[in-house]
């Protein structure tokens, strides 16, 4: 994972070198190692590093052995060794990294003609297997394409110059100076300069919310994908660990983990030993908080060399600003999960890692926010899991991502890998459904490694209720940011609040409080409106909303914490 900067078609002449690597430091935290840059007539390509694959020869931008391709990427190619095979004899690799074979595989596309509404492109991008974002230029044609995964992992943002030029660049601060307008960089699309047109290259089976599946899960084929999801993603030349708030989903990945991390998983000799054998465990938390206990008692169980980190509500607070200025969002729900998470990152990055695995995903793809309780029907809670995993790289992919990119560790997200996401998101949804009377949210999941012969995690954890991130890190966060918000707004300031903030208004004084922070800190009107509004309950889409009576009570305020769904075991 690093920071890239890209502008095309600039008309800046001399400048442009100078004015691209100004924007390009301010990306310099997501890839502290080294920095590269590179202008090629009236475009420029930068790269900040943050060397996890081949630290010693991947420095970017890459270059063809021709010279005539140049390419800088910001993510990771877990299937890279598989396409090197592919290519062996026909291409020159110049290095170890793992994003050098996006080069062949570009200079090796096919020219016909595709399918009516499919991108020319979909063919070769999708041979990736990753997290990525990433800019090419060809200089035999004069050709750039951008391109951002399928999800939404890593993050991407399109602007437009006075001077006509288009900017990438991972973080929109990056732009802010120097273009127009600015807007997120739409996830599974490829943006083509020679007809500047942005088209989709992802097309799952399950996209479509409409069409709700019907093959019956198999509980095995769960188990498998998701453990092939995380071995892909031990790939790694530096030290790692896994992030571990002892919930359902950081415990399977930590798990899961904790049985290949003794070899190195990406060497073609299966015997070889892992460099850093021992596999280190993270989490964070208020003095007895329900996320530090837990984790402890799994880090106990699979033997991990745990670190716990404790971090005060004053310390919070203080970090609020800086948090709010690494993730560029106002969204309350993010604002208060990142917080925590933005802590412990600084506190990983001291210990010398800079990767670690999470568990993001799992509850938007088998419906394991609690408001999930009060689904209807299958079908309405199909659709909702579709909406929810599309709309991941606004809220938990950002939050992931920018909060532990602050301080230059990367975050992997196995529950999101794209082979993963077609099986999981392609069953019937009958099988995530919580049962009735008092069934458990994941339900399906938890099944599918509840093995007796053979435990994967134990049993008052495999079935521990969901607690959202900020609950669980210790409930008096929350409540202490919004004690703050009371003090801080003035019920006069909240009152105008929609002429304040005529655009997403705020509908709580936290929601007030922390857009006035975004705003100082990010005045340009664009910035505002990269972030997604409406009504919410626990995290749901708005559409959710409308399931229960209940929920419309606190969604136009847009509370997200699951205390306030009835079925929490401490609910409001």
């Amino acid at each position: 994972m690093c920071g890239i900067l890209a502008v095309l078609g600039s008309a800046e002449g001399e400048q442009l070198r100078a004015h691209a690597i100004a924007a390009s430091k301010k990306l310099r935290h997501r890839g502290p190692d080294w920095s590269g840059y590179s202008v090629i007539d009236n475009n420029a390509f930068c790269h900040e590093r943050l060397a996890i694959v081949d630290p010693m020869s991947g420095k970017q931008p890459l270059v063809s052995p021709d010279g005539m391709l140049t390419l800088c990427v910001n993510g990771e190619i877990y299937n890279h060794q598989a396409l090197r095979t592919e290519f062996e004899g026909k291409f020159e690799f110049q290095t170890g990294s793992d994003c050098e074979v996006v080069l062949p595989l570009y200079a090796n596309r096919s020219t016909a003609d595709p399918e009516p509404g499919v991108s020319r492109h979909a063919a070769w991008i999708n041979k990736l297997r990753g997290m990525f974002a990433f800019v090419l230029h060809d200089q035999t044609t004069g050709q750039s394409v951008a391109v951002r995964d399928h999800i939404g992992i890593c993050p991407l943002y399109i602007g437009w110059g006075a001077d006509g030029s288009v900017w990438f660049a991972s973080e929109f601060k990056a732009l802010v100076d120097t273009c127009t307008r600015f807007e997120p960089f739409p996830p599974g699309h490829v943006y083509d300069s020679t007809t500047k047109e942005i088209t989709r290259w992802f097309r799952p089976t399950w996209v479509n919310r409409e069409v709700v599946p019907t093959e019956k899960v198999d509980l095995a084929q769960i188990r498998e994908r998701l453990t092939a999801a995380v071995v892909k993603r031990l790939m790694s030349d530096v030290p790692w660990g896994v992030l571990l708030s002892g919930g359902l989903d950081s415990s399977l990945i930590a798990s899961i983990a904790s049985r290949h991390a003794s070899r190195r998983t990406e060497s073609v000799d299966p015997d070889e030993a892992a460099w850093w054998p021992r596999l280190h465990s993270f989490s964070v938390g208020l003095k007895g908080s329900p996320d530090l206990i837990a984790a402890a008692s799994v880090a106990k169980t699979l033997k991990t060399v745990h670190h716990e980190f404790v971090f005060t509500v004053q310390e919070g607070l203080d970090a609020l600003e800086e948090v709010i200025y690494h993730l560029e969002t106002y969204d309350v729900t993010t604002v208060r999960a990142s917080t925590p998470m933005f802590l412990m990152s600084r506190k990983i990055k001291a210990l010398g890692v800079k990767m670690v695995l999470s568990g993001e995903g799992a509850d938007e793809i088998f419906g394991g926010y609690l408001y999930f309780h009060k689904a209807p029907s299958k079908k309405a809670l199909h659709e909702e899991t579709v909406d929810k995993v599309m709309g991941l790289h606004q809220f938990d992919c950002l939050r992931a991502n920018k909060s532990t990119m602050a301080w230059g560790v990367e975050a992997r997200v196995p529950f999101l890998d794209a082979d993963f996401l077609e099986y999981a998101m392609s069953v019937d949804p009958e099988c995530k459904v919580v049962p009735k009377p008092n069934g458990m949210e994941k339900d399906v999941l938890r099944r599918a490694f509840d093995t007796p012969e053979d435990p994967y995690l134990p049993h008052d954890v495999l079935w521990r209720q969901k607690e959202q991130f900020s609950d669980g890190v210790g409930y008096g966060w929350i409540d202490s940011l919004k004690a703050e918000a009371d003090v801080k707004v003035s019920d006069v300031q909240f009152a105008a609040a929609a002429h304040r903030f005529p655009y997403n208004t705020p509908h709580s004084k936290e929601g007030y409080f922390i857009r006035e922070i975004f705003d100082r800190l990010f005045p340009h009107k664009s910035a505002a409106e990269t972030v997604p509004g409406g009504p919410s309950i626990a995290c749901s889409t708005a559409a959710a909303v409308e399931w229960d009576a209940s929920f419309k009570k606190f969604g136009q305020g847009g509370e997200a914490s699951g205390r306030s769904v009835g079925v929490h075991n401490d609910a409001y």
